[in-house]
């Protein structure tokens, strides 16, 4: 498993659109990047998007 995650697998996580998901990635890459974290256009730490969307019941509720 990468320790990266692309657009169509959160799309299918979370039952979103694609454009969605790339909404959520640029967010997410954004907040990692004022926290002074190198970030990849498109696609966005798994380890982060798990904590931001998927085990905290704010955020990410679209």
């Amino acid at each position: 498993m990468s320790q990266f995650i692309a657009a169509k697998e959160i799309a299918s996580i979370m039952g979103i659109s694609l454009s969605k998901a790339y909404e959520i990635i640029r967010e997410l890459n954004s907040e990692l990047k004022e926290m002074g974290y190198l970030v990849v256009r498109g696609k966005v730490s798994r380890a982060y998007f798990q904590e931001k969307c998927l085990y905290k019941k704010e955020g990410c509720d679209e």
